[in-house]
């Protein structure tokens, strides 16, 4: 989720002097859902995102516009909302005010570039998380964690992984067509998650990546069977997302 989007929604409840529960009161929104958006774990549908801009009074626009920019026609060059702004104030220099701005831009400009270049990238790109080798079923299930990591392997260091703990394998193809054999997955590890969303749970000691539901886990390939829950069910954790391949 974009991090000046995230800011702008919790700056707007506290400028309106609102608690969670009272946006909860007023729109219907889950308390755990506005925590998730206001963390940056999911981000909020065009209709909520409205909804929330509208009981803030924040304007929708130009928050979307500072967020994603502005794609300038004919170009592959997104700009946003305060960088005109500052253009705006640029061309109202005069000629020894565009010296010393042209002259600091290119200055700063040749800083972070030297800074950049020093830095590796395995250490800002990527970092390290346990992988385990299809220990998540999306078919019969197996034995949760029966063995030690496989490996560790890299994932990008970006913010929508920020919050992956683990990575494992899919055996099945129960969650077609969103996950299939061979999947890696990246897991949030966490014991409780909303119902809807899809996680990693152990039921009679097996493994399952499954879509919680109200009494059962949910498979999404229609031609595997649902799995019910009961007292040994236990929730491992959320998936985040697939890697790439």
């Amino acid at each position: 989720m974009n991090k000046y989007l995230i800011a702008k929604l919790k700056e707007g409840r506290l400028n309106k002097g609102l608690k969670q529960s009272d946006v909860t009161n007023f729109t219907g929104i889950k308390n755990t859902t506005l925590s998730n958006y206001e963390n940056g774990i999911t981000e909020p549908d065009i209709d909520t995102f409205l909804q929330l801009c509208d009981l803030y009074d924040l304007d929708y626009a130009e928050i979307l516009g500072e967020a994603y920019g502005l794609n300038v026609q004919g170009s592959d060059f997104d700009i946003k909302p305060s960088e005109i702004k500052h253009i705006k104030k640029y061309r109202d220099l005069d000629s020894h005010g565009i010296k010393m701005v042209d002259f600091t831009l290119q200055e700063e400009w040749e800083r972070s570039c030297f800074e950049r270049e020093k830095k590796p990238s395995s250490d800002t790109n990527t970092r390290l998380i346990n992988y385990y080798f299809r220990l998540a079923s999306a078919g019969t299930g197996q034995i949760l964690f029966d063995m030690p990591p496989t490996k560790r392997i890299e994932i990008p260091a970006i913010p929508r992984y920020r919050k992956a703990d683990y990575a494992i394998g899919v055996n099945g193809n129960s969650m077609f067509p969103t996950y299939e054999d061979g999947d890696t997955l990246l897991v949030e590890m966490t014991n409780q998650i909303e119902v809807g969303e899809i996680g990693i749970f152990s039921v009679n000691n097996e493994c399952f990546v499954k879509k919680l539901g109200e009494t059962e886990l949910i498979s999404l390939n229609p031609e595997s069977h649902n799995i019910p829950l009961n007292e040994t069910a236990k929730c491992m954790g959320r998936v985040i997302d697939k890697l790439p391949i």
